[in-house]
């Protein structure tokens, strides 16, 4: 087996569930979040509740993109690399199981 297999599949799982966490319980929240920042960005720039003008409107939606990219990347990112560090750690464990094998059957050949 090749090096690093085992954390590869680790990562495609972690970035599995993290896809399907994101869309279950990101997306919302996400858009959410950047609206609100959104609206915080057009009231400090125009001030007051927001005008009929299209460039407030386009800062609310580049905002509220934003904070979909961002819950995004934390929700597959996290369990990505959580998903990497079990795999890294089973693929450790199994080596090091290989090297302890190895090491006793030279010992007893002697």
């Amino acid at each position: 087996m090749k090096t690093n297999e085992t954390a590869k599949k680790g990562l495609y799982v972690g970035v599995g569930v993290g896809l399907v966490l994101f869309v279950l319980a990101g997306l919302l929240p996400g858009s959410l979040l950047g609206g609100v920042v959104g609206l915080k960005i057009v009231g400090a720039l125009y001030g007051g509740p927001m005008t009929t003008a299209i460039l407030p409107k386009i800062i609310l939606a580049v905002s509220m993109l934003i904070g979909v990219m961002l819950s995004a990347v934390v929700y597959v990112l996290g369990p990505g690399m959580i998903g990497w560090s079990v795999g890294y750690m089973f693929e450790a464990a199994r080596k090091r199981a290989e090297v302890g094998d190895a090491a006793l059957s030279q010992v007893g050949a002697e």
